[in-house]
């Protein structure tokens, strides 16, 4: 666990207590914090000092300050951000809760109908961002936070910051934005992105949530790119084939190795989410066979005829049956006569 320096609590003394780390990363290392203007915890991410020197720190703090904008009930704000002394620091929510990568490391797979749910919550979130041109860059389950049955998403921040403000740098200092294992093809060669490599992501985390893993997996980053080149990954229903069929389909698009092959909006992906399955193709009933096979018949009973179908009996038939019914009853009446008399 990395210690909170000194000057850094120092610095930060007039605005915040810092308590202990959450957790650090590649990028950042996040403390449990105190607000003591508002009398509230917060989660303080304070960057790596090289990433920092790489960045500059002016441009950063401009940059997620444009993202403390966004409000949306899926995602976790920005509430708060600034340089103590050349360390670059903001401020989120605390959320008490889990994240989806701590949900399924205990379940390992979600239940069909929450984790279509959580990717709901995911793009109507993304949608949001997206429509105001910030793309998040690392979708993944360590930034999902679950807290009272919703999903939030964390670091948009982060990955508007970085990849406004480093551009082409980000090569020059071989850091990569995003995790390997959920990093568009795009993404993971150092092209230019746009909304739809969140997409891609998120088509691995819905997969992850329903498989119990993610859809290509591999010792190194380079081991995976290899497998994304091979194909696509196993039908979700080869592996668990209560997944309707609507779904299956929606994954693969989301998944497709060219950003054009994809979801136009994250929107569109949501609203693939919810479509009904078409029946699934079954084969038809076998025809009903008689039971006792006559010689030269097809064995195969007709289906019944319709009542239009149905010929009518002739009336001209019911008179002459009344009529012989009538003469059959006199004549037995006059032979019964002629006995008598």
């Amino acid at each position: 666990m990395a210690e909170v320096s000194a000057p850094l609590a120092e610095l930060l003394r007039d605005r915040y207590t810092i308590d202990h780390e959450l957790g650090h990363g590649g990028m950042a290392v996040v403390y449990l914090a105190h607000d003591l203007e508002h009398s509230r915890p917060v989660a303080l991410k304070l960057l790596r000092p090289g990433l920092v020197a790489s960045l500059g720190p002016a441009r950063f703090l401009r940059e997620i300050r444009l993202t403390a904008e966004l409000q949306h009930p899926n995602i976790l704000p920005v509430l708060d951000s600034g340089d103590a002394g050349g360390q670059l620091w903001f401020t989120m929510p605390y959320i008490e809760g889990e994240t989806l990568r701590g949900r399924l490391g205990r379940e390992i797979q979600l239940s069909v109908d929450e984790a279509i749910r959580i990717a709901r919550e995911i793009a109507s979130a993304l949608d949001y961002a997206h429509q105001r041109a910030i793309v998040h860059r690392d979708i993944k389950p360590e930034n999902i936070l679950l807290s009272q049955g919703h999903a939030l998403v964390a670091d948009f921040g982060i990955a508007k910051a970085l990849g406004e403000a480093a551009g082409s740098r980000l090569t020059e200092t071989g850091l990569v934005i995003g995790t390997a294992a959920y990093m568009s093809p795009e993404q993971a060669a150092g092209e230019a992105v746009d909304a739809r490599t969140d997409l891609y992501s998120l088509g691995c985390l819905l997969y992850e949530s329903l498989a119990g893993e993610p859809p290509f997996t591999g010792p190194t980053g380079q081991a995976l790119i290899m497998k994304r080149l091979a194909g696509p990954p196993r039908s979700l229903r080869i592996i668990r084939p209560d997944v309707p069929i609507a779904v299956d389909l929606a994954i693969q698009h989301a998944l497709a190795p060219e950003p054009e092959d994809r979801f136009a909006s994250a929107a569109e992906l949501a609203h693939a989410l919810t479509v009904q399955s078409p029946p699934e193709a079954t084969a038809p009933p076998p025809p009903r066979r008689v039971s006792r096979p006559v010689e030269g018949a097809t064995g195969v009973v007709p289906p019944p005829l319709s009542p239009q179908e149905v010929t009518p009996r002739p009336p001209v038939l019911r008179i002459v049956i009344v009529v012989l019914v009538l003469a059959a009853v006199l004549l037995l009446l006059g032979l019964w006569s002629g006995i008598a008399g």
